[in-house]
């Protein structure tokens, strides 16, 4: 239709057309569609030989990625086979037979054009039960020179057609042959040459013999099998199939409903594989075709002529746009096989933009324009069209530049409103400062005391509904951006004070959420959604009580799982103005240092600190992880110091504080210290770590591992993922000094629980892990330089210590006397400002060497039996090395 608007708003000579939207139920699309291809073809004069009349026999779904198109044929493919949700009504087709045949083209898929071919007729065996001479013939001769020595049976097993439809169809295009052959009164040897069969065949039918009558009616079967069998002859077959349906005797007349699911995945440069599979659906009208992809069906462009073999508006009547260069409407009218599910792809968008004004048949948009009206639109057609209007209106005075389309359309929220109650308008505004909402949520948001407002809201097609997510329902991001950048134009707008209020209600309904869940059953993922929507919140609308934040965020730090929690930001460079925003960035800044250089981290949190609007527990929380920082950065008397006014606090960190200094005690070789701190730990203080850290320093592996293992155990009652992957990588840490065998098995599962966790510096221990593991073997000394260059872009140089402890155990193990004295030398270098100083003694002890000189450190037994505990794992390892060479 044409746009009339449009075409009265410039003085040149425009072609403009606009697209609407009509939405139906895919299942009643199909149904009219069937019924209407059943009628079709039962009225006289209905001919599957007529390659010139239009096709009508498809219907076509397109829509964006995971919108819900494959799970929309295999529900149409199990409805046409009798099975289908109650709400689809009765079946519609009675009388007549119904043989659905899904096939995904997804390249994932490797589905050939063969394979397309192969399935309808193995579809077909199984359902009519008889052979399909005409074509069973052409196929028996293109397989014997395609896939020589190949037999199909074998291809079809392979394929696991025989699985879906059993082994009727070699049997049937055999059974084809030997009729044939007989019919022609061959010997009975030719029966199998096909050669043989097809050359007596072509005469015969040349000579229309009585004996071939019946494949005679088949006009092209002759010049067909005379062809040389390629695969473009392949193509043409499916003409031979539509003759072998349509002289079924009744009681076996059935119809083949093909649906081709991902045909997005069929695109290439040049089209070819489309190209044959438009043939197959032409040569065949009397099987009806249901069509997905992720784009609209082109095939009724004329543009494509030469590259397809039927094109334009003539040939597919239901493909065809409206009138001129418009791209076809969302959802079809009645007559209509195209329809969209979801909004439009990107591609679909600039295709529309680029068909919806044109002059002298061009594009009057240009790419850059249509692709800022792309991004901005959410694919949503009516933002399509308000852009196409404002392009016109600009381009009166001046040329339109893409910045002139980087904003939403007050019309667009206008015409979204105009159907909505009062209530509905409110709710929509209330939703809108929400990423995800459920009915309880969008109520209490929106300040009311029922349901129904919002229920009717998520039954209107501006909102989406996800059931698997989190919060089921979302806005469509056209409507939720126009309402934050449009809403002053509307009549009935919020004011200010309006959006702060529902901002503060929000906050507080997210809070009500998590706090309901977390005393049943904690949920980390609510809190991680509750802590975003919470954070952005907070930020934008510069909430001053953080509330229930303060407990998320110590809930979110406790278990050591760092998902990202930053949320959108307001402006390029927000800074830190409120408290919500020294929150987001202190929790940005202790998920980040998992994959930022710890000083980084170290300075992100000063800044935090020294901005003054941190509330107390939050403060805590900041001198807390920046001295974790200043730890993992060897500035062990700064890591020291907020440690102790952590716990001189005594708030919630003070147990993990006290673990921190009693670490700091143990990297300065005061393990006594370190062991009287255990007691006064508990849960909190994580103690079942600290006794374990202890013990393995001795070199007492058996204590370690079952320190580690009570830790782990603690961790799962506790349901703290994060703490129970660090226990796992500290036992297989312990294990892998005296049992190779079993530290695979542990560290294998430390693997599998740190997956997720973000948690860098446990990531990099393992493969510290790995080299002790593997000490002795060839390969450790390159394996352990490559971890070195890792553990430094981390910012983690603590890990340098382990990774030379590494190297020490794997040349004691191999008496490599020289290696281990530049090992020893490195570990002094490493450990010269005392911290870890104990990892030269372990060094000597494994080599079984005095010590140079006065050592710092002061063991919880005496040196002479951690030196003797630490050589036993040497040799131990030796004859390990020894016992796996024979």
């Amino acid at each position: 239709m044409t746009d009339l608007r449009a075409l009265f708003s410039s003085n040149d000579p425009i072609d403009a057309s606009e697209a609407f939207t009509n939405r139906q139920r895919q299942w009643e699309l199909v149904a009219t569609a069937l019924a209407e291809h059943l009628r079709h073809m039962s009225a006289p004069g209905f001919d599957p030989a007529d390659l010139e009349a239009p096709r009508t026999h498809l219907i076509v779904f397109h829509g964006v990625g995971g919108v819900g198109k494959s799970t929309l044929v295999r529900k149409l493919e199990a409805a046409l086979g009798g099975t289908r949700p109650a709400q689809w009504g009765e079946q519609v087709f009675a009388g007549h037979k119904i043989l659905p045949v899904r096939i995904d083209l997804a390249r994932s898929a490797g589905t050939t054009f063969e394979d397309v071919v192969l399935t309808i007729r193995a579809a077909l065996a199984t359902a009519v039960a008889r052979p399909l001479p005409a074509f069973d013939i052409a196929l028996r001769r293109y397989w014997e020179a395609q896939h020589p020595g190949d037999p199909l049976d074998a291809y079809l097993e392979r394929g696991g057609l025989v699985s879906r439809f059993g082994k009727a169809l070699p049997q049937q295009t055999q059974a084809a042959l030997s009729d044939v052959a007989q019919a022609l009164l061959l010997p009975g040897t030719v029966g199998s040459a096909i050669g043989q069969v097809t050359g007596a065949l072509v005469g015969a039918l040349r000579e229309r013999r009585k004996t071939v009558r019946a494949l005679a009616a088949c006009a092209r079967l002759a010049p067909l099998l005379e062809t040389e069998p390629s695969l473009e002859a392949l193509s043409f077959y499916p003409h031979l199939l539509a003759f072998e349906l349509h002289r079924l005797p009744e009681e076996k007349k059935i119809t083949p409903v093909i649906l081709l699911d991902t045909f997005e995945d069929t695109a290439d440069r040049h089209r070819d594989l489309e190209r044959l599979l438009q043939r197959l659906v032409w040569l065949m009208p009397n099987c009806f075709f249901v069509i997905s992809g992720r784009n609209r069906l082109q095939w009724a462009d004329p543009a494509l002529h030469g590259q397809l073999d039927h094109t334009g508006p003539a040939a597919w009547p239901g493909l065809a746009a409206t009138s001129g260069p418009v791209p076809p409407p969302r959802h079809g009218t009645p007559s209509g096989r195209q329809h969209l599910i979801g909004d439009l792809s990107p591609e679909d968008c600039d295709d529309h933009l680029a068909r919806r004004l044109a002059k002298d048949g061009r594009p009057l948009i240009s790419p850059a324009i249509r692709a800022m009206i792309t991004a901005r639109s959410h694919g949503l057609p009516l933002h399509l069209d308000l852009a196409a209007s404002r392009f016109l209106e600009i381009r009166r005075t001046r040329e339109p530049q893409p910045a002139d389309f980087d904003h939403t359309f007050p019309a667009l929220l206008a015409r979204a409103l105009s159907d909505l109650t009062t209530d509905e308008r409110h709710v929509l505004r209330s939703v809108s400062l929400l990423d995800a909402f459920d009915l309880d949520l969008a109520t209490r948001v929106a300040g009311l005391t029922h349901q129904a407002p919002a229920r009717r809201l998520t039954e209107r097609p501006i909102v989406y509904e996800n059931p698997y997510a989190l919060w089921p329902y979302h806005l469509h991001g056209a409507i939720r951006s126009a309402l934050t950048e449009a809403d002053d134009h509307t009549e009935d707008r919020w004011t200010p004070a309006d959006w702060h209020q529902a901002a503060t209600r929000a906050l507080a309904a997210l809070g009500d959420q998590w706090t309901a869940n977390a005393s049943l059953t904690p949920s980390r993922m609510l809190l991680v959604a509750c802590l975003r929507q919470g954070l952005r919140l907070a930020r934008d609308h510069r909430l001053t009580g953080l509330g229930w934040l303060i407990d998320a965020a110590h809930t979110y730090t406790d278990d050591s799982v760092w998902e990202p929690l930053t949320p959108p930001t307001a402006a390029p460079n927000p800074g830190l103005d409120t408290a919500a925003d020294a929150l987001a960035e202190l929790l940005t800044a202790i998920a980040r240092r998992q994959h930022e250089h710890r000083q980084r981290t170290a300075d992100r949190l000063t800044a935090v600190l020294d901005s003054g609007l941190l509330p107390a527990e939050l403060t805590e929380m900041a001198l807390y992880y920046r001295a974790k920082a200043h730890k993992d950065l060897s500035q062990n008397d700064a890591a020291r110091n907020g440690m102790q006014q952590v716990a001189d606090i005594g708030g919630r960190l003070a147990p993990k504080a006290r673990r921190g200094l009693a670490n700091l005690a143990r990297l300065a070789g005061d393990f006594p210290t370190a062991l009287a701190a255990v007691s006064t730990l508990g849960w909190k203080g994580r103690h079942h770590r600290v006794l374990g850290d202890i013990h393995w320093s001795h070199g007492d592996t058996a204590a370690a591992v079952a320190a580690f293992e009570a830790g782990r155990a603690e961790a799962e009652q506790h349901s703290a993922a994060g703490e129970r992957a660090m226990m796992q990588v500290r036992l297989a840490l312990a294990v892998s000094f005296a049992d190779p065998a079993r530290a695979d098995d542990e560290l294998a599962l430390a693997h599998q629980l740190l997956d997720g966790l973000a948690q860098r510096s446990n990531t990099l221990l393992a493969q510290v892990v790995a080299l002790i593991k593997d000490a002795g073997t060839d390969g450790v000394t390159d394996r352990a330089q490559n971890l070195h260059a890792d553990i430094e872009a981390a910012g983690l140089p603590f890990l340098h210590r382990f990774a030379e402890l590494a190297l020490a155990f794997h040349h004691a193990a191999r008496d490599e006397e020289q290696d281990l004295a530049a090992t020893i030398d490195r570990l002094r270098e490493l450990t010269a400002t005392g911290d870890f100083a104990y990892f030269v003694d372990i060094a000597h002890y494994m080599a079984d060497l005095p010590l140079p000189g006065l050592t710092t450190t002061h063991w919880i037994d005496s040196p002479d039996a951690v030196h003797a505990r630490w050589r036993t794992l040497v040799i131990a390892r030796r004859t390990h090395l020894n016992t796996t060479a024979f």
